[in-house]
């Protein structure tokens, strides 16, 4: 294992970026000032460090989520080992899927609350009506377009495509969690992990168009 040298420059911790094959060796360089990608190269080369540990973060990334433990954890010991790259880099990713969990469970929460409040509104229609005419006030060409607007809303066609909006939202949000749970295998996810903050807006703007 690499011992720092004696010089400003941390490669212990280039050594485990390198390692954790989740940055460019530019990136690396950026965040190591001291050290250009070129002397990372070759001192990896040098010394013989294997890129890319990504499939056993994500498998340790996996059992975090199912714990629903996350702690953090900062290394000081001078030995930059494989598990210690692996946990490090399985907190991060667990953190995300973690938050992403609590961002579907508010949209659903709010989805659901809007399904109630359409239910009410079929159920209550003819009150929703009577309202409607009780309040209407015409001007003097028989128009009432505020009232005219209240009765577009509560019409059958308007919560007919009300209703559809939910469907797909809750169609979308039972796609994310099962998803966000580990119940779908990785050949059949379709929603990748970096767009759910897409995916969640457009949901949103099917609920509020």
């Amino acid at each position: 294992m690499t011992k720092p040298a004696n010089s400003t420059v941390d490669w212990e911790r280039i050594e485990a970026d390198y390692r954790a094959g989740l940055l460019s060796l530019r990136e690396i360089s950026s965040a190591n000032p001291g050290a250009n990608h070129v002397a990372i190269a070759r001192r990896a080369k040098k010394e013989g460090w294997i890129r890319d540990l990504s499939a056993k973060i994500k498998a340790q990334a996996d059992n975090l989520v199912t714990k629903q433990a996350v702690t953090e954890e900062v290394t000081q010991q001078r030995a930059v080992t494989d598990r210690q790259i692996v946990e490090v880099n399985a907190q991060v990713i667990a953190n995300i899927r973690i938050a992403h969990r609590k961002d579907i469970q508010r949209f659903r929460a709010l989805a659901i609350s809007l399904l109630s409040e359409l239910e009410a509104e079929t159920g209550s229609l003819d009150l929703f009506i009577e309202l409607g005419e009780l309040l209407r006030k015409e001007d003097d060409k028989g128009v009432d377009k505020r009232n005219d607007l209240y009765m577009k809303v509560i019409s059958s066609a308007s919560r007919v495509d009300s209703a559809k909006k939910l469907a797909e939202t809750l169609k979308i949000l039972v796609g994310l969690e099962r998803e966000a749970y580990g119940l779908v295998d990785s050949q059949s996810k379709e929603i990748a992990a970096d767009n759910l903050a897409s995916v969640l807006e457009q949901a949103r703007k099917r609920v509020y168009p």
